[in-house]
């Protein structure tokens, strides 16, 4: 274990897997990279536009959301749909 670091969870939560030996090797990194570098160019590739109506409190509450995660609260809510339709956020359901 790594001693006098101080680590946020996320770190913490990292260190503790890889010194379980829950982390594999990739065989090959190269092509690897290039699958995800064309993954990540898919993803942000904007090629659609689509129009909604929502309340003007739902927006300014959506805006504040985003301006504290420093981002323009378009690319906000296309953040919140891309990690929604991919399974990253989930309802309370």
């Amino acid at each position: 274990m790594v001693n006098n670091l101080k680590l946020d969870r996320d770190e913490q939560d990292y260190l503790e897997t890889f010194e379980q030996g829950e982390w594999e090797s990739v065989k090959d990194v190269k092509t690897k990279i290039i699958e995800h570098q064309q993954y990540a160019r898919n993803t942000i590739k904007k090629d659609k536009r689509v129009n909604i109506r929502i309340s003007s409190k739902v927006l300014e509450e959506i805006q504040v959301l985003a301006a504290k995660n420093g981002v323009p609260y378009q690319t906000f809510m296309s953040s919140i749909l891309h990690r929604y339709v991919t399974g990253e956020l989930r309802t309370g359901r």
